[in-house]
């Protein structure tokens, strides 16, 4: 099965995003973060131009998956995992990692939440899990916040009897106590492919690391790429893999 992952940028980059995802037919799994569902505004202070639906476009451009968007603020704002229909899925949901019960509702520092989909392929059933971890605007590195929302992760995963993978745009460094938590009994395979960038040329900061897939030992990895493509300011990160 192959998988992607992406942090879209709110949509920021749509031709090219759309133009890619559309070449992308033959990924079973996307897991998108900072997605926008039927939103009547965008939530950042920023000027830069959001696409408010693109769940749905890109779920025009997928017909043979379904789709599932699990929102971080008001419903109109999170994560979106798209499975392909031949792949049941028996379960799925979400779980808060940081809650942040201050904030206004507009900003980068809103509450965060995991997706999950607890999905089978023959007779084993694996979990899929979509994240898009805290920003505080002071870099990757660790802080309480992010160790007690690593800690939450690792909790979770904990529960889950079965293969699992763990992807998204974490917003940490690889040295950080808060990756090691959730490396724990996983495998890194950014770490692993010696991985330097995780951005593309549209994102000026020198902190170059944020989006990671992690799977755990009973998964065969056939294939990990960071793509090249410049659809948002985070690369796409690839995963062909067995069960």
């Amino acid at each position: 099965m192959k998988l992607i992952t992406l942090n879209i940028w709110g949509g920021q980059v749509k031709k090219p995003l759309l133009d890619f995802i559309k070449a992308q037919q033959e990924v079973d799994i996307f897991c998108f973060q900072e997605v926008y569902h039927n939103a009547p505004e965008k939530i950042c202070t920023s000027a830069e131009t959001k696409s408010l639906s693109i769940f749905s476009e890109l779920h025009d451009l997928l017909p043979e998956h379904d789709a599932y968007f699990r929102p971080a603020v008001r419903n109109i704002y999170g994560l979106g995992t798209f499975i392909r229909k031949n792949i049941p899925v028996l379960r799925e949901g979400d779980v808060t990692i940081h809650a942040n019960p201050e904030y206004t509702g507009s900003g980068p520092s809103h509450p965060r939440n995991m997706q999950w989909l607890e999905c089978q392929v023959q007779d084993t059933v694996y979990t899929i899990m979509n994240v898009h971890g805290l920003w505080n605007g002071m870099g990757k590195t660790d802080t309480p916040a992010r160790i007690a929302q690593s800690q939450c992760i690792r909790e979770f995963m904990d529960n889950i009897p079965f293969p699992k993978i763990l992807c998204g745009d974490l917003n940490l460094r690889p040295d950080t106590e808060s990756l090691r938590l959730i490396e724990e009994n996983m495998r890194n395979q950014v770490l692993i492919h010696n991985i330097q960038s995780t951005r593309t040329s549209l994102y000026p900061k020198p902190e170059k690391y944020a989006d990671y897939i992690f799977t755990s030992p009973e998964i065969s990895v056939q294939k990990f790429a960071v793509l090249n493509d410049e659809v948002s300011d985070h690369s796409p990160l690839f995963l062909e893999f067995k069960l």
